[in-house]
């Protein structure tokens, strides 16, 4: 029998740390682009980074809280284990924490707010709602299946958009256009994690796309997403007739992609799909990473 883990593994545990490459994957792309622009700002970069991150944590306590109290996370849970459901922290606790962690956010975003003005704030505001919104209150996000397209916008257009805005103090349009790459990828992190726990959140009414419409419903927007993670990059190569670096995401998410996608689709082992929600985060970084590089150096 496992002892009760130490309070810091805990609370590690509960900000999900391999879901924060989501939120620093397209900061990394936002500031790639800028870079090409001759617009990158390394002080606006860095507080773009630090707002998103714990924007990402704030939003993961909320879940922790949320999901137990709802339900939705208990001792039938497939994933890893939860702090909240696990008893290890009260919900009122970790409301709190995410109260805090949202204001740290606030505070980080405080610089940007003054460079960019209301629209950042703004921006921010919403971020946090939304983050807030996605497991919280009668309608929240995750339960009435919305939340695969807020994934896709605010991991998306809105978070490479709102790096690159607060760098360059301007915004083309081919900018958000750029974010739908790491946007697909990060809703396909959450369809990962709603195709092993399709049926755990079926009996707690959160209805997800995957609860709504099936298990190969949901394998087969995975790997939609993965499509289209592989044709922004290459889209953009083509309509800018140049960038050809950024072809190297695009190969990246094909490859990866499909064999991460044939997993998803072939087992339903919690062993195997429990290391995919990482896989797929890791393909985010790398696929922001190659597509930032790409784009700035060719």
């Amino acid at each position: 029998m496992t002892g009760r883990p130490s309070t810091f593994r805990i609370w590690w545990d509960a900000a999900r740390p391999k879901t924060l490459w989501a939120a620093v994957a397209p900061v990394l792309l936002g500031v790639g682009l800028a870079m090409e622009q001759g617009a990158f700002h390394a002080l606006a970069a860095l507080c773009a980074l630090a707002g998103a991150v714990l924007i990402q944590i704030g939003t993961n306590f909320v879940n922790d809280s949320e999901d137990a109290v709802k339900g939705a996370d208990n001792e039938a849970r497939k994933g890893p284990v939860r702090a909240v459901a696990s008893g290890y922290v009260s919900p009122a606790s970790m409301r709190a924490a995410g109260a805090v962690t949202f204001a740290l956010a606030v505070a980080a975003g405080g610089y940007l707010i003054a460079r960019g003005g209301w629209p950042i704030l703004a921006l921010g505001l919403v971020c946090i709602a939304s983050g807030v919104a996605y497991t919280a209150g009668k309608y929240a996000l995750a339960y009435t299946g919305l939340a695969d397209l807020f994934v896709l916008v605010f991991f998306g257009p809105v978070a490479v958009a709102g790096t690159y805005y607060v760098q360059a103090l301007d915004l083309p349009g081919w900018v958000p256009i750029a974010g739908l790459g790491p946007g697909a990828l990060a809703t396909a992190i959450l369809l990962a994690n709603n195709v092993r726990d399709v049926h755990e959140d079926r009996a707690a009414d959160k209805r997800t796309l995957v609860v709504r419409f099936g298990r190969t419903f949901g394998v087969r927007l995975y790997g939609a997403m993965v499509t289209l993670a592989v044709v922004v990059p290459a889209a953009m190569v083509v309509v800018s007739r140049g960038h050809l670096g950024a072809l190297a995401a695009s190969l990246i998410a094909s490859l990866v992609g499909r064999r991460l996608t044939g997993t998803l689709r072939q087992s339903e082992d919690p062993a195997v799909l429990n290391p995919l929600l990482g896989k797929t985060a890791l393909l985010l970084f790398a696929y922001c990473v190659a597509f930032a590089l790409g784009w700035w150096l060719t």
